[in-house]
């Protein structure tokens, strides 16, 4: 008798495939948060693999600073087209412009935090009541603790203490009207397992994830994107750098790392020798030290 064997990418896929339907299962009207990264463009091949020939039963929600790279704009609305699903977004500046978020000011100004407001209100709007998102336990240490199946109360708040054991792979969606559930289907994925599964299933990601060149300037330390989002000013020097980005998010907030990296075959490599997390290039992380928890608290993806 031949026997069968699955690779742990194998594994890793056929868990995520298992929790994406699941969360069809259980919920009446789940989405699906689309940053553009690359840890949600994997999660749209995955619901691919769980639900083709059919539609998806959830729409894709992206929730939109107006401080985005614009290649993971361009991208976005690529796939979109390619793939034929249903896209919402939810603009920041709706919120400040309806007075519900007052926008930063000074050279470290970000919207990144402002995205919580307009994430709630789209959930709220659409009445979702699962909303997938691309976290992994390796980014982060408030995302190391959270539960594939994360409940979040009738203010979209987390409370760790409130997390539900999640024994033999089985996930308990019940919760009470006006709660909705975060479900992180790759949460027990690495940096390195993405990036594996992307080159093996061929997967096509925004151009900032390889090397370009690029026109940055140092903010806290690490390289910025030059961008007048930035806030720049006559003390900000303008470097022409090669870089790359191990995340994407808003540019006031995502830093590059210099990079001759331009093929996948690179970025694993030069990923396998890194000591620092991709986290570890976003300013809104360096806020404090409990900084994704405090915002996870307060309704964050």
């Amino acid at each position: 008798m031949s026997r069968y064997n699955l690779d742990y990418l194998d594994e890793l896929e056929a868990e995520a495939i298992h929790i994406l339907r699941e969360v069809a299962g259980q919920f009446e009207k789940p989405a699906l948060l689309f940053s553009g990264g690359k840890d949600s463009i994997t999660l749209v091949r995955l619901a691919e693999k769980a639900f083709r020939p059919g539609k998806f039963p959830f729409p894709l929600v992206h929730i939109d600073t107006g401080h985005n790279f614009e290649e993971t704009i361009d991208y976005r609305d690529r796939m979109i087209e390619r793939i034929g699903e249903r896209l919402i977004v939810g603009h920041v500046q709706d919120s400040i412009d309806q007075g519900k978020v007052i926008e930063q000011t000074g050279k470290n100004a970000s919207r990144n935090a402002l995205q919580t407001v307009t994430l709630l209100d789209t959930i709220s709007a659409h009445g979702f009541d699962a909303c997938i998102g691309g976290a992994r336990r390796d980014e982060e240490k408030a995302r190391a603790k959270e539960r594939i199946f994360s409940v979040r109360d009738e203010f979209g708040q987390w409370d760790p203490k409130r997390q539900r054991p999640e024994l033999w792979n089985i996930y308990n969606g019940r919760i009470h009207k006006g709660e909705n559930v975060r479900v992180f289907p790759i949460s027990n994925w690495t940096e390195l397992d993405v990036w594996n599964y992307i080159r093996r299933e061929g997967i096509e990601l925004p151009s900032i994830y390889f090397a370009h060149e690029r026109d940055c300037i140092v903010r806290n330390g690490q390289w910025m994107a030059a961008s007048p989002f930035l806030n720049m000013d006559e003390e900000d020097v303008v470097y022409h750098k090669k870089v790359r980005f191990r995340t994407v998010g808003d540019m006031s907030c995502t830093a590059a790392v210099e990079s001759d990296a331009d093929q996948i075959d690179d970025i694993i490599a030069e990923i396998s020798a890194s000591k620092i997390s991709e986290r570890g290039a976003r300013l809104d992380d360096k806020v404090s030290e409990a900084a994704m928890e405090d915002r996870k608290k307060g309704g964050y993806f």
